[in-house]
């Protein structure tokens, strides 16, 4: 493939693998230092929570950031706040016996400078490749992702079981320093960008703006909000049942990984397959999502669970590759990391509710009931998303470009 021959293109997406490799191994051990300290499910929803809503809180400031500003700086100091956050929180776990507080204190840091590196990471691929390589680029991206989904869980689970939690998260914190390093070598990523003459405000206006008024982008992101609330219960009874009943954090480690291998079947897909209506393939592919869930609550077995784990990765993978690509064709550069901040923001939104709530939901009416009433809400949401005519009917691109594309 040719575009791997592009310097700068192979830097950022080395610094994308890099990253996400180390992103994937967080959530178990996270969880399993909560755990490990005789933390309960709903203490382990707390820390993800805390996490995530630093996270949520900066999107929209990071959005209108980076499209003021250079995108690859924006980055660079996401990665080196990551560094010493995740550093600092790798420390305490190795030396000593961390509150749950202090715990979830450095995971939000780390979480907010996830707020300002998404958007521009969205923001910065289109300035590194050109228009008609966006499908390729975003494919190869997500190769990336997908191999963080099975060898972080894996490591990370191998990790706590022989070593602990804070081993783990010490290798996370080396991931965003490599990233850095990476990213700090790109040459075509633009600089700072030319004033405005708008306020901070009238630019978050104007995001705000483009993004409302493309309602093929807004209801997507209004299921993503609700899929993940849902999810939590994964996220959140998953581990609990592993830690009880599954093998603990070792076999847990496997079922997410399992993940990974569906991502890489997905980024797959996604190279090979470029739909004329993306929207709807990502819509239909969306109901893959709920796999993990309804295995999770009827059976113990881990290979079951394992395999909904690899649907819902191969659904997430496809299906978000499309997203990117559509979003980066249909918006126009100079408001995308603005747009891609609310579409981060919307999707989002939602995830820590769905994080705190399910442990005490599950105390209430047990861990099965709690499971099964979010793999049935979740297919209803998919059902909902492909009623609405412009997720059906956008096409690949913009009418100006459609004779550049090829239909497969």
């Amino acid at each position: 493939m040719s575009i791997l021959r592009e310097r700068d293109f192979l830097r950022f997406f080395g610094a994308q693998a890099i990253s996400m490799f180390g992103d994937r191994m967080v959530a178990v051990a996270l969880a399993f230092a909560v755990l490990e300290l005789g933390g309960s499910a709903t203490d382990v929803g707390t820390v993800l929570a805390m996490r995530a809503l630093p996270l949520i809180a900066c999107l929209l400031v990071g959005g209108v950031v980076a499209d003021r500003t250079s995108r690859r700086r924006v980055l660079v100091s996401a990665d080196l706040v990551r560094l010493v956050s995740q550093g600092a929180l790798a420390a305490l776990l190795i030396l000593g016996r961390p509150s749950v507080l202090a715990i979830g204190l450095l995971a939000g840091a780390t979480g907010a400078a996830g707020g300002f590196a998404a958007p521009a990471t969205t923001g910065l691929l289109p300035e590194v490749v050109a228009p008609e390589r966006l499908p390729d680029a975003n494919g190869l991206r997500a190769t990336a992702f997908s191999a963080g989904e099975l060898g972080g869980p894996l490591l990370s689970g191998l990790l706590v079981a022989t070593a602990g939690a804070g081993w783990a998260l010490g290798v996370d914190a080396m991931t965003f320093g490599v990233s850095a390093a990476l990213l700090v070598g790109l040459r075509g990523a633009s600089g700072r960008r030319a004033a405005t003459g708008e306020s901070f405000l009238s630019d978050l206006r104007d995001g705000w703006k483009a993004f409302r008024s493309r309602r093929w982008l807004w209801t997507f992101v209004v299921w993503a909000s609700v899929a993940n609330l849902l999810f939590g219960a994964w996220k959140v009874l998953g581990p609990v049942l592993a830690h009880r009943e599954l093998g603990g954090p070792a076999t847990w480690g496997l079922i997410v990984a399992a993940m990974g291998v569906g991502t890489i079947a997905g980024g797959i897909l996604a190279l090979r397959i470029r739909p004329q209506h993306p929207m709807f393939v990502v819509a239909a592919t969306a109901s893959l999502f709920s796999a993990p869930l309804g295995a999770l609550a009827a059976t113990r077995s881990a290979p079951v669970i394992a395999f909904g784990s690899l649907l819902a990765g191969l659904g997430l993978m496809f299906g978000n590759t499309l997203w990117e690509t559509t979003l980066q064709r249909h918006v126009p550069p100079d408001s995308l990391s603005r747009v891609s901040s609310y579409d981060w923001f919307g999707s989002l939104a939602l995830d820590p509710v769905g994080l705190a709530i399910w442990g005490p939901i599950a105390a209430v009416i047990g861990i099965g009931a709690s499971l099964w009433t979010a793999f049935a809400l979740l297919l209803t949401g998919v059902v909902a998303l492909l009623a609405v005519p412009e997720i059906r009917r956008l096409p690949a691109a913009p009418a100006e470009r459609l004779p550049e594309m090829t239909r497969t």
